[in-house]
């Protein structure tokens, strides 16, 4: 399913809803009346919506005898074009709509309709594909609103169908243009991302299709599925999927969660989006209008063709992402390296690298293009002399040699008890060059400063203060997009402890040095 093409669905009668940066979660509200889309629309038809796979239409059609499509494919010359038709076994339609064989050929295809109406993503694709790229490409889509525009389960049988139309298309180029079916690379949105691998099986023969992107491949009816009834990556020389709603209800999700590609990106988790909360409704009203509703329904099923967009249209600010186990292990940072491949770059511009099996990315996000941001992994070492463990919120400036960033809040998940090292991910929006100090605050909590000023009173300070504070040995810091590691260390050696309220300043500093070892011990 998809919940982009499911966003577009007659559901203006019934308000709808989605998130923002910290909020990875969906309300529940959103996905459950998606998924509740499904069943009723097969429901009413007198289908069943069974999780068993749709087993795909056998080839039987020939290219000799398919000479007609009801897949509509259409070539645009530029930017503003709105598509010139190409029609299987008329040549001439080539030379009209500018087929040129010498460049590859990119095709969209978007996913299940409930209006019958392109979606205006698809528009600003085409544009960002015609004016965005160094090197020019033929650019198309394959426009099968026709069988696209029914109820769901219906729409994932007809998917077979025009992913065999692709596929004659391709054959018949190949044939009458001398052109290579590894100069093809096809984009497909939702139920479209199927579309593609189908297409790639049916094809034929020993050579593979070039590249297939998957954006938020569509989850009910696929979930699961064996590869054979999905897109797998045995379905082209490369494919890449981006996953951003894949937020289980009901145990649907609109978005697959399953890897699904040689390299699957799950930005912020793959869940939900930031910017597409409830919340964000009346930020949707001053920018779509009377259509918010339904962006907002579909915003995070339809991230996945902004943050493809975004890679186009700021080439050289990609978004790079990092091979990890799952979401908490990224959170805590742990998974910025770069050795042995372990990260890529999300989108257009990727790196078509085949490694062993699938490769599952994490990366974080801003909620608006440009979507890149910077991912540092912060070791910031305790050791709390008070004597109850502390749960302390701080704050945070990063100064670089481009810019200061604001202050970033910081919580920590667990206590801080007696020496221990805690681990997390900051990300910064903008790049402000090589770190060179930090200011770390410990912010006034009114249960805390009570602790500290009835500790003040009780102990008899003396010329040279007890520990009696949290300390802050040294933070360090790994730049995912750099992969720069750095030590910070106390701007004032002589005073490490930090108090509530207290702002302290770390400088770069050589952890090696025998003086300063003596100094942190």
């Amino acid at each position: 399913m998809t919940e982009g093409e499911l966003g577009n669905q007659k559901l203006a009668r019934r308000p709808r809803t989605p998130g923002e940066t910290g909020a990875m979660e969906s309300p529940p509200c959103v996905s459950i009346f998606l998924v509740l889309c499904v069943f009723i629309q097969s429901s009413t038809h007198g289908q069943s919506l069974g999780l068993e796979p749709v087993g795909r239409l056998r080839a039987v059609e020939t290219k000799e005898a398919l000479q007609e499509t009801k897949t509509r494919f259409l070539l645009f010359e530029d930017e503003t074009d709105k598509g010139c038709q190409i029609r299987l076994n008329h040549p001439d339609t080539l030379q009209r709509c500018g087929f040129n064989s010498s460049l590859p050929l990119v095709m969209i295809i978007h996913g299940w309709s409930v209006d019958r109406f392109l979606e205006n993503w698809i528009w600003q694709m085409v544009a960002a594909l015609k004016s965005g790229l160094a090197q020019p490409v033929n650019v198309g889509l394959a426009d099968w609103l026709s069988l696209a525009y029914r109820h769901y389960t219906v729409a994932v049988r007809n998917a077979r169908l025009v992913g065999q139309e692709v596929a004659a298309l391709i054959q018949w180029l190949e044939e009458s243009a001398q052109f290579s079916r590894s100069n093809v690379h096809l984009i497909g949105y939702s139920l479209g991302a199927h579309v593609s691998g189908f297409a790639g099986s049916y094809i034929g023969g020993k050579q593979k299709i070039g590249r297939i992107t998957a954006l938020d491949a569509a989850g009910p009816l696929f979930e699961g599925s064996s590869p054979s009834d999905r897109l797998s990556p045995d379905d082209a020389n490369f494919v890449d999927a981006i996953h951003t709603f894949t937020r289980e209800h009901m145990g649907l999700s609109v978005g697959i969660k399953q890897p699904i590609a040689h390299y699957d990106f799950y930005p912020n988790g793959g869940y939900f989006q930031p910017g597409c909360h409830l919340l964000e409704l009346y930020k949707h009203i001053t920018k779509h209008g009377l259509n918010a509703i339904g962006q907002t329904f579909k915003c995070s099923h339809e991230r996945s063709v902004h943050l493809f967009i975004d890679s186009l249209l700021h080439a050289s600010q990609p978004s790079t992402a990092y091979q990890c186990g799952d979401m908490a292990s990224f959170s805590q940072g742990l998974c910025l390296g770069c050795k042995r491949g372990r990260c890529n770059t999300l989108g257009y511009h990727i790196r078509q690298q085949r490694q062993g099996k699938s490769k599952r990315l994490f990366l974080a996000t801003r909620a608006q293009s440009p979507f890149k941001v910077y991912h540092y992994q912060l070791k910031i070492q305790f050791i709390n002399h008070l004597e109850k463990p502390v749960e302390p919120t701080f704050t945070m400036t990063f100064h670089g040699t481009k810019e200061e960033n604001q202050k970033i809040t910081i919580t920590l998940d667990e206590e801080i008890t007696s020496n221990k090292t805690y681990s997390f991910l900051i990300t910064l929006d903008v790049d402000i060059g090589e770190l060179t100090m930090i200011k770390f605050k410990w912010e006034n909590g009114a249960v805390w400063t009570n602790v500290w000023n009835t500790v003040q009173t009780i102990i008899p300070w003396s010329r040279r203060p007890l520990h009696s504070g949290l300390v802050v040995k040294t933070i360090k810091v790994k730049a995912g997009e750099t992969q720069q590691r750095m030590t910070f260390c106390s701007e004032n050696m002589d005073g490490l402890q930090l108090h509530p309220t207290q702002e302290k300043t770390f400088v770069r500093c050589d952890v090696n040095s025998k003086k300063l070892k003596r100094k942190i011990r």
